[in-house]
């Protein structure tokens, strides 16, 4: 599978946070998370899922364990399986981030 232009597959929810989906296999899933200022993620944790954010879009703060820090396009979090993170947009503009883990979610 290849999937071209994935910044511009954005969604953003005044409501709540914007979810993509963007592929997945048997061990892998990938899609964006997309927040308009303000808009969170809150601190969670996956006992069983690493998961792997690459900021696309906007600025904000990433937090891994008792890390937090301002991120920005370009930057990599790594959130291993039982480690709490969450992101925020701080900034002025749209925030997606690319989001990898595995494994994938569990059909409903």
């Amino acid at each position: 599978m290849i999937v071209k232009n994935v910044a511009q597959r954005a969604e953003f929810s005044p409501e709540k946070m914007g979810k993509v989906s963007l592929g997945a296999g048997a061990h892998l899933y990938a899609g964006l998370n997309c927040f308009l200022p303000g808009q969170e993620h809150q601190a969670h944790v996956h006992a069983d899922q690493d998961k792997m954010y690459v900021v696309m879009a906007g600025c904000g703060e990433a937090r891994v364990g008792d890390e937090t820090h301002a991120v920005e396009p370009g930057d990599l979090i790594l959130a291993t399986a039982g480690v709490m993170h969450g992101l925020k947009n701080t900034g002025t503009e749209p925030f997606s981030v690319l989001v990898v883990f595995g494994p994938p979610p569990k059909a409903k």
